[in-house]
């Protein structure tokens, strides 16, 4: 049974999505239990995954509201009770909350959670952290393993004293990006000029993505390389933030959330993220994977997708910092063409769909033989 509060479009409903598909149906039979997105979110299913079932706990979504989790605990442990699941996976912190809770009270035989990032740095005031670092140390002591999408996630929660080095299993995302359009077609859907040189943001337009700090940015760009142009392809609670960005106006192309992101990419000549925290980014997988080079924040795993000065620049949170990498690739077609396609190689090689299921597969095996379901671990984890 597997548990996320929403499948908002982003790195968890992503990975869920391809577990959902990719794990062999004659070995497991998988449930997936989910709230509905928020105002400003596109829903991943909706978008990319419509074959995708989805059993809706309407009071699963991201807020924290004390009587709609109550409810939602009714749901899922109700839920467990009829399904009798032998493994619980739960994805995102509300999710882990609510479902861990559940499965103690069901008896639940095992439980599993993901870390897709964390809520240890830029969410909170250090008080509420305090108070999260706390309930997620009592929800590890309930938890036979815990993922982490990257070493630096891991560390990070561990030195927090979130679980014990032995339950931690490091899975990296594992996705395929759909073959794009030509970047002469990609620019002329997306009403772009032929000949400039295009820098994008692709994610959620939201306080810890620093969507601020990307305007500020692209004011540095624009200054030294006047006819670039800019897109942000996502939505979120700031999106209205970047409307009122009038001295960028005609250099900025607000896209709102896109089925078909791999457009975007093709278009693009630079991937810049600027967030003050991140788990390892959907974004930069698809960027890389689409050829394109990046410029980012080195915050959480974000140095285990891009490989500085090889596929990439990474860079602190100084905007200087950032627009001068920027500026660099843009400038130098062959610097720009190298890093694209190391990129392309070693995304497909490091976070490719299979990898991430059959580790996923390993995971599930390796418990079910230690509990006596499965006499030895199962090769076949991959559905074709």
């Amino acid at each position: 049974m597997r548990v996320i509060a929403r499948m908002n479009v982003g790195g968890p409903a992503l990975q869920v999505s391809t577990l959902m598909r990719g794990l062999d149906r004659e070995l497991f039979d998988q449930r997936l239990f989910a709230g509905y997105v928020g105002p400003n979110e596109a829903d991943y299913v909706d978008q990319r995954a419509p074959d995708v079932q989805v059993c809706r706990v309407p009071t699963l979504g991201r807020a924290v509201r004390p009587t709609d989790d109550l409810r939602a605990l009714w749901e899922l442990t109700a839920a467990m009770r009829q399904f009798r699941p032998h493994i619980l996976h739960t994805h995102t912190a509300k999710a882990g909350a609510l479902g861990r809770a559940a499965a103690v009270l069901t008896r639940v035989p095992v439980r599993v959670h993901t870390f897709h990032g964390h809520l240890l740095k830029g969410y909170f005031s250090p008080a509420k952290t305090r108070v999260v670092v706390q309930a997620e140390r009592r929800l590890a002591a309930v938890t036979d393993r815990l993922v982490a999408v990257g070493h630096s996630v891991r560390d990070d929660l561990l030195d927090a004293g979130i679980g014990q080095p032995g339950q931690y299993v490091v899975v990296p995302p594992g996705t395929t990006l759909a073959a794009g359009p030509g970047r002469a077609e990609a620019r002329r859907r997306l009403g772009l000029p032929q000949d400039s040189l295009v820098v994008a943001y692709v994610g959620r337009v939201t306080r810890i993505k620093r969507p601020d700090r990307f305007l500020a940015v692209a004011r540095e760009v624009r200054r030294a390389v006047p006819t670039a142009r800019f897109l942000v392809c996502g939505d979120g609670e700031l999106h209205d933030d970047l409307k009122t960005a009038a001295d960028l106006r005609d250099s900025l192309h607000l896209l709102g959330w896109r089925a078909d992101v791999e457009t975007v990419f093709a278009a693009t000549d630079v991937v810049l993220l600027t967030s003050d925290n991140e788990g390892m980014p959907l974004s930069l997988i698809e960027a890389g994977l689409a050829g394109v080079p990046a410029v980012a924040t080195n915050v959480g795993s974000v140095g285990e997708v891009v490989q500085n000065g090889e596929t990439g620049l990474l860079a602190g949170l100084d905007v200087a910092e950032l627009a001068q990498h920027t500026v660099r690739i843009l400038r130098d077609d062959r610097l720009r063409s190298r890093m694209g396609k190391d990129a392309r190689i070693w995304t497909a090689q490091r976070f490719g769909a299979e990898r991430l299921v059959q580790d996923t597969h390993d995971l599930y095996a390796s418990v079910a033989t230690a509990r006596g379901w499965w006499q030895a671990p199962l090769s076949k984890g991959v559905n074709r």
